[in-house]
């Protein structure tokens, strides 16, 4: 009997780099848009490519926080702030730090590790200060410490990055529920908490999931919906300023939530589409995961190409140090 081997998906051509007449430099990868009632209604590359989520999924791991009743009477800027991937700017130190004082807890009592901050104003003012950054720089800060803000109302102990944590098998349950798929397995995450793995498709069908949130539903539902106000409220406290997912929320007026996640991930999700959308780029380039999650949005519409936010991540013009035009970046053939 002749069995026939099915070709495996490949990664596809998603973002090129020309300089000069040809090609120098192309981005392949896997990309996916879901909707809510649907399922998957267009793909790239493989939509079954396991990966890492890392931080695109953090409005996933604050579920637990919010369904719980945990965050109760939180503010925007808080639930933002569990969300986020922050670049250290004193906004964001001063008000996790407000935040830990408020349940009783401070900078110590984090997991994430400490780590310089992104923002060039406040790591400027350590360095003159001869001071060292602390965990409250670390840009998973406000996520840890809605982790230990739901450690605390589950009244656990205190290492809740520890996968078998009440807090972690809460974020893996919730993990597992909206991306609609059995996690294989989990990896240790920059900041120390466990990343879960999952296919591309569930990622997008998690972001589908947020999208099409009641709030008028169970508490699921809710939650999920005060999480992507949040964001959408706070978009500074999401990155930061000049940061791609603060950028291109406020490009698209409130039309599209986005996070980015390390090693070339970026998700969407489109509440008036009901729509989620989810990109893995296989070499990992954050240059090219910022293209093409540009470039998806343009093709819902809800991106205008020409916006000074969308033009600086695609169809965008590289300068060398004199200013002369080298060459530009832009979605490959076909794509999206």
């Amino acid at each position: 009997m002749t069995v026939i081997q099915q070709p495996v998906p490949q990664p596809a051509p998603m973002v090129e780099l020309w300089r000069g007449d040809r090609v120098e430099s192309r981005h392949c990868g896997h990309a996916v848009i879901a909707h809510a009632d649907d399922g998957i209604v267009a793909a790239w590359g493989d939509p079954g490519a396991v990966i890492y989520p890392r931080s695109a999924c953090k409005m996933v791991q604050a579920l637990p926080l919010v369904e719980s009743g945990a965050a109760d009477g939180l503010t925007d800027e808080r639930l933002a702030l569990a969300c986020a991937s922050h670049q250290g700017a004193a906004l964001h130190v001063r008000t996790v730090a407000r935040w830990l004082s408020d349940i009783g807890r401070d900078a110590q009592d984090l997991r994430c590790g400490a780590h310089w901050p992104r923002d060039p104003e406040e790591r400027d003012g350590l360095i003159r200060a001869g001071a060292e950054p602390c965990q409250m720089h670390n840009n998973c800060s406000g996520k840890h410490t809605g982790f230990l803000m739901l450690a605390r109302h589950l009244r656990a102990g205190p290492d809740y990055v520890e996968p078998d944590h009440p807090v972690q098998r809460a974020v893996r349950a919730a993990f597992e529920e909206v991306t609609g798929e059995v996690s294989p397995g989990h990896g240790i995450d920059g900041c120390s908490a466990p990343n879960f793995a999952t296919s591309l498709a569930g990622l997008a069908r998690a972001m589908a999931f947020f999208a099409a949130a009641d709030p008028g539903g169970d508490s699921r539902n809710r939650a999920a919906c005060r999480l992507w106000r949040a964001m959408l409220a706070r978009p500074e406290l999401v990155a930061g300023e000049g940061r791609a997912c603060t950028e291109l929320m406020r490009a698209t007026g409130g039309r599209a939530v986005l996070k980015t996640g390390a090693e070339g991930v970026f998700v969407a999700i489109i509440p008036e589409r009901r729509m989620g959308l989810a990109v893995k780029i296989a070499d990992g380039a954050t240059r090219a995961s910022e293209a093409a999650i540009t470039a998806l949005l343009q093709h819902l519409g809800v991106l205008e190409a020409g916006h000074p936010a969308a033009r600086k991540r695609l169809d965008a013009v590289q300068r060398n140090w004199r200013g002369l035009e080298t060459g530009m970046l832009r979605a490959a053939p076909g794509f999206p």
